[in-house]
């Protein structure tokens, strides 16, 4: 029978050229698709995707890296966080911090090009610029032009506007009445027996008792104390408890340790008195000793 060509035919459309090169659709199911980790530039381990700081060392990583392709989530940089929880994202590099700035607070205190906060795989420093209103780090004054390394959690003046840098979102989180971030801090259950304490780590969530000797802590699990905080390394430093003192040492983290706002030389073995700030991440630690 033959065909007119110029009607219309309703049907399966037409017949397929077998030497036609197809355009089609993403691939099937049963395709291997290869998840590329994430390399650490700094220890060289690999993180799963999407991760915002190193399993291992705790660098946090400079760019934001796309989700996996089962839809992990996208690395999350650090923000600043006024008092009133409004967070300002923080690009890697130079951020020019003012009324008009890369980082743009809209406060009569703060001067239009106020301070820089300069973010790296080595962590954050903060120089003023000549601002009118000043510049203070855990309250105090920075000169014209200083640089200073700030950690996580230490608070920031400009013009008397306090902010912190913070991973986005922990301003939403639960306070606690002293004014510690409520974080997830774990040790290894005492054995029988361990029954005369004679110091204990205070942090928001209470009390870790503390032995006898060298005590490590980190993000990592398999560490005495384990800190959920991605600002802290995997294996961030140790605790020693003596007869008649505890000592902290950073055993080399990427964001460091201070200890009443001074920072610790890496491998610095430091007495810790009590009633002393200890600050790894942006968890604030004591140290209360029996009797205290």
């Amino acid at each position: 029978m033959n065909m007119d060509p110029n009607r219309t035919v309703m049907g399966g459309g037409p017949p397929v050229d077998l030497n036609r090169t197809l355009m089609g659709g993403g691939p099937s199911l049963q395709v291997t698709q290869t998840i590329v980790p994430v390399q650490c530039p700094v220890c060289k381990s690999f993180n799963p995707p999407g991760l915002m700081a190193c399993n291992e060392c705790g660098l946090i990583f400079a760019i934001a890296l796309d989700g996996d392709a089962f839809g992990a989530p996208s690395v999350r940089l650090p923000v600043l966080v006024d008092e009133a929880g409004r967070e300002h994202p923080i690009r890697p590099g130079a951020n020019l911090v003012g009324r008009k700035g890369d980082i743009a607070i809209d406060d009569n205190r703060i001067s239009r090009q106020h301070a820089r906060l300069t973010a790296t795989d080595d962590g954050f420093t903060i120089e003023d610029l000549g601002s009118t209103n000043g510049t203070k780090v855990d309250g105090q004054p920075l000169a014209v032009g200083q640089v200073l390394n700030v950690t996580p959690g230490q608070s920031i003046e400009f013009g008397g506007h306090v902010v912190r840098i913070q991973e986005p979102g922990q301003a939403a989180r639960t306070l606690m009445p002293s004014g510690g971030r409520t974080m997830a801090m774990a040790a290894a259950p005492m054995t029988p027996g361990e029954d005369t304490v004679r110091a204990w780590l205070v942090t928001a969530n209470g009390e870790i008792p503390l032995r006898e000797g060298v005590q490590t802590f980190g993000r990592r699990d398999g560490n005495d104390v384990v800190v959920a905080d991605p600002y802290v390394s995997g294996s961030h430093g140790t605790i020693d408890l003596t007869p008649d003192a505890v000592y902290f040492t950073d055993t080399g983290s990427s964001n460091g340790t201070s200890v009443n706002g001074a920072k610790l030389a890496t491998g610095q073995r430091t007495r810790i008195q009590d009633g002393d700030e200890i600050q790894i991440g942006q968890l604030t630690l004591r140290i209360r000793y029996r009797g205290a």
